[in-house]
């Protein structure tokens, strides 16, 4: 839907310069040629298998279950369905049942269940498209200020000064990086990502979100170079790692620093 949507600007900004010279060569300047149906949203068009266009019937679109009965394939061509997605609901699924057990029927396990759907969708998106998107991660952000001006997760002193620590950290580390290499070393979408967090859970859960998303993040990295499956240089999505590392500070970052602190 988004890439749809900033499609539909490209070309709508692009149309009107058409006319303008390209490069050297006085190439003319056409917007991208891409067709949009008049609604296009999370209900219309319904859900089609890629391939054949064929409609998906409601009961095969069942989180995991759907994905079981057509036994990974289009009922329609066969076309293979990954299994990605049977993997991500069945780990939401898992996620949100240990948050109704952690937290109980509260405002918490509220908040924290609408927290973690959109860290699955973040990752997923980053993973794909090396993009933390604004639609998401800000709204996110004032919706962790906003819920803790009762004090729900932290204070609203602390969830201010988190949410602007968290996106000046990694800011400053970014062009800190940049001014000694030349290379952007992040994406802006991160530092909104940690700052998300900052707003949620307050200023002193930051470092040990940096810590743990950087510890796990360098040993995928270097495993994946090991393996050959990526390139030295080459850049890898960030979002995922500051994801999974929030989402287990705000479980257990309260124990995880006590123990850290007792080992001094």
């Amino acid at each position: 839907m988004m890439k749809r949507e900033w499609q539909h600007e490209c070309n709508h900004y692009l149309s009107e310069y058409k006319q303008e010279t390209f490069n050297a060569n006085k190439k003319q300047l056409e917007a991208p040629i891409d067709a949009f149906p008049e609604k296009y949203n999370l209900v219309i068009p319904g859900s089609a298998c890629p391939k054949c266009k064929a409609n998906i019937k409601p009961i095969h679109n069942l989180p995991i279950l759907g994905w079981l009965m057509l036994r990974g394939k289009c009922a329609s061509c066969s076309n293979p369905i990954s299994a990605r997605y049977p993997i991500f609901e069945l780990i939401t699924g898992l996620l949100v049942a240990f948050l109704a057990w952690h937290f109980g029927p509260t405002i918490e396990f509220a908040m924290t269940s609408i927290l973690t759907f959109c860290l699955v969708a973040l990752t997923g998106i980053d993973l794909d498209e090396m993009l933390l998107p604004d639609q998401i991660t800000l709204p996110l952000l004032w919706l962790g200020l906003i819920i803790n001006l009762n004090d729900t997760f932290a204070s609203t002193s602390d969830a201010l000064i988190g949410a602007a620590a968290g996106y000046m950290s990694l800011w400053c580390i970014f062009w800190a990086f940049k001014l000694l290499t030349g290379k952007d070393g992040m994406g802006y979408g991160d530092f909104k990502l940690l700052a998300v967090f900052g707003a949620w859970f307050g200023w002193q859960v930051l470092p040990l979100v940096i810590l743990l998303s950087s510890l796990v993040g360098a040993v995928v990295g270097v495993t994946l170079i090991v393996f050959k499956k990526l390139n030295q240089g080459n850049p890898i999505p960030f979002g995922p790692y500051i994801a999974a590392a929030g989402w287990i500070a705000m479980i257990w970052g309260e124990n995880i620093t006590n123990w850290y602190l007792s080992t001094l």
